[in-house]
């Protein structure tokens, strides 16, 4: 297989499954389009592997394993044929991509495969009790949204390309607020799944439990102290967008247009929330088809003014 046509091959995964992501590859030049298109098979390729719930856990963790091994090999020159390893490896040599980034781009995706009762401390969720597990304090979910969020945005600006070392980061700060925007959208999706990511300190402070949590996302109705609870995890989110504002100038000027319209599609996301009085239970929030459609308008006109400059 050429690399051509691992590319090829990465760029209909990203097609498929990138949903927001791939807004924001469309307005990349072809060569940073192939990088990203890469890295995000290869991080696809990891979540469904950890998603996948034909296979008990323990099967999930061998299945990840074997995956990784044959990824290390092929990187110390084994023969593949894996079109996204083939793909990636050569993203990794045009963008200087390390293996160390996307090990803990892989750690992030293995969070839920992890033993709680074992858990180190190191992004790793804790048993709640009543089948749930989640975080203590935000600072223990702050390091899960660095492995599977801002770790995600360290790759993206070797591709984007940077000068200034302050640029990365600015990049794991605005990967903490993509992460947080999607942990206030997912809430009740997550309960469903036995996880509340929403830090036990904070709802302490405002006098939520679990089992509050857990009767909202069965349809009971929200108090003004939930609403609070959410609207202040809204507020650290917001805290961590201007972090993209700052990164913004600093990308390469043929890449911004692509963090724009990342950074647009998820702000309009928390915006929604907000508007809804982070009521994120009676339905599911999201940014319709035709606003992401406009915001990639919007995007494409910036990629052509770059092109110009």
């Amino acid at each position: 297989m050429t690399v051509a046509e691992a590319y090829a091959i990465c760029q209909e995964i990203a097609r498929r499954e990138a949903k927001n992501f791939y807004y924001a590859f469309r307005v990349l030049p072809a060569h940073k389009r192939d990088g990203i298109c890469a890295v995000y098979a290869f991080m696809r390729k990891a979540d469904d592997l950890a998603d996948d719930e034909s296979m008990s856990i323990p099967e999930r963790r061998v299945a990840m394993a074997a995956w990784l091994d044959a990824w290390r090999a092929a990187r110390a020159g084994g023969a593949t044929d894996d079109p996204v390893f083939i793909a990636l490896a050569d993203a990794q040599r045009r963008f200087d991509i390390s293996d160390k980034l996307l090990e803990e781009l892989v750690q992030g995706t293995c969070m839920d495969l992890a033993d709680p009762g074992a858990a180190t401390g190191d992004g790793q969720a804790v048993d709640l009790g009543e089948d749930l597990q989640g975080y203590r304090t935000f600072e223990d979910l702050y390091r899960y949204c660095y492995l599977v969020a801002s770790v995600v945005g360290l790759v993206c600006i070797k591709i984007f390309g940077y000068t200034n070392p302050d640029a990365e980061l600015l990049a794991e700060k605005t990967g903490i607020a993509f992460q947080l925007t999607n942990i206030l959208r997912d809430v009740k999706e997550d309960v469903e799944r036995g996880r509340i990511y929403l830090p036990q300190s904070l709802l302490q402070e405002f006098g939520v439990t679990n089992e509050d949590v857990v009767a909202m996302s069965e349809g009971q109705a929200m108090r003004p102290q939930d609403r609070a609870m959410l609207g202040a995890l809204t507020a650290q989110a917001w805290g961590y967008y201007r972090a993209s504002e700052q990164l913004l100038p600093m990308i390469d000027p043929d890449s911004r247009p692509a963090l724009w319209v990342l950074v647009e599609i998820y702000s309009d996301l928390l915006e929604r929330i907000d508007r809804r009085g982070c009521d994120v239970f009676s339905t599911r929030v999201s940014v319709p088809t035709g606003k992401k459609l406009a915001i990639l308008a919007q995007g494409f006109v910036k990629s052509l003014g770059a092109k110009r400059a």
